[in-house]
Protein backbone atom coordinates (compact mmCIF):
# COMPACT_ATOMS: atom_id res chain seq x y z
CA UNK A 1 0.00 0.00 0.00
CA UNK A 2 2.53 2.70 -1.01
CA UNK A 3 1.95 6.26 0.14
CA UNK A 4 2.21 8.92 -3.01
CA UNK A 5 4.29 12.55 -3.07
CA UNK A 6 0.88 13.83 -4.02
CA UNK A 7 -0.91 12.71 -0.97
CA UNK A 8 0.97 11.26 1.83
CA UNK A 9 -0.44 9.25 5.03
CA UNK A 10 -1.78 11.33 7.63
CA UNK A 11 -1.22 10.01 11.29
CA UNK A 12 -2.79 12.02 14.54
CA UNK A 13 -0.38 12.01 17.49
CA UNK A 14 -2.26 12.75 21.17
CA UNK A 15 -0.05 12.47 24.11
CA UNK A 16 -2.93 10.42 26.17
CA UNK A 17 -4.00 7.63 23.28
CA UNK A 18 -3.06 5.64 20.70
CA UNK A 19 -2.09 6.92 17.04
CA UNK A 20 -4.63 7.65 14.55
CA UNK A 21 -3.59 6.70 10.95
CA UNK A 22 -5.55 7.39 7.93
CA UNK A 23 -5.89 3.48 6.26
CA UNK A 24 -5.78 1.09 4.53
CA UNK A 25 -2.62 0.48 6.58
CA UNK A 26 -0.10 -2.43 7.02
CA UNK A 27 1.45 -2.49 10.85
CA UNK A 28 4.87 -4.76 10.87
CA UNK A 29 5.35 -5.80 14.54
CA UNK A 30 8.61 -6.52 16.58
CA UNK A 31 8.10 -10.40 16.15
CA UNK A 32 7.71 -10.05 12.23
CA UNK A 33 3.72 -10.30 12.13
CA UNK A 34 2.05 -7.98 9.66
CA UNK A 35 -1.40 -6.51 10.86
CA UNK A 36 -3.57 -5.40 7.94
CA UNK A 37 -6.44 -3.11 8.05
CA UNK A 38 -8.53 -1.54 5.58
CA UNK A 39 -10.62 1.07 7.24
CA UNK A 40 -10.11 4.31 6.84
CA UNK A 41 -8.34 5.60 9.93
CA UNK A 42 -7.07 2.86 12.27
CA UNK A 43 -6.43 3.72 16.02
CA UNK A 44 -2.69 1.76 16.59
CA UNK A 45 -1.84 1.03 20.12
CA UNK A 46 1.23 3.22 21.64
CA UNK A 47 0.76 1.71 25.16
CA UNK A 48 0.53 -1.92 24.85
CA UNK A 49 -2.21 -2.95 26.81
CA UNK A 50 -4.54 -3.52 24.31
CA UNK A 51 -5.85 -7.25 23.82
CA UNK A 52 -5.88 -6.64 20.25
CA UNK A 53 -2.61 -5.26 19.89
CA UNK A 54 -1.41 -3.87 17.56
CA UNK A 55 -4.99 -2.25 17.06
CA UNK A 56 -6.25 0.32 19.99
CA UNK A 57 -8.82 -0.99 22.17
CA UNK A 58 -9.15 1.62 24.31
CA UNK A 59 -7.03 0.10 27.10
CA UNK A 60 -5.00 2.72 28.10
CA UNK A 61 -8.14 4.84 29.25
CA UNK A 62 -7.90 4.73 32.94
CA UNK A 63 -11.10 2.81 34.02
CA UNK A 64 -13.20 3.69 36.84
CA UNK A 65 -15.53 1.95 38.76
CA UNK A 66 -19.00 3.90 38.61
CA UNK A 67 -20.08 2.68 42.41
CA UNK A 68 -17.58 4.42 44.03
CA UNK A 69 -19.63 7.36 43.86
CA UNK A 70 -22.66 5.73 45.00
CA UNK A 71 -23.33 4.64 48.82
CA UNK A 72 -22.98 0.74 49.37
CA UNK A 73 -26.24 -0.82 49.43
CA UNK A 74 -25.99 -4.05 51.65
CA UNK A 75 -29.61 -6.37 51.44
CA UNK A 76 -30.78 -7.04 54.57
Amino acid sequence: MPNTPERPRRISVDDEGPLLVEGPVEVMCADGRVAVSNRFVVAVCTCRRSRMYPWCDTSHRRRTNRDTDAPASRPG
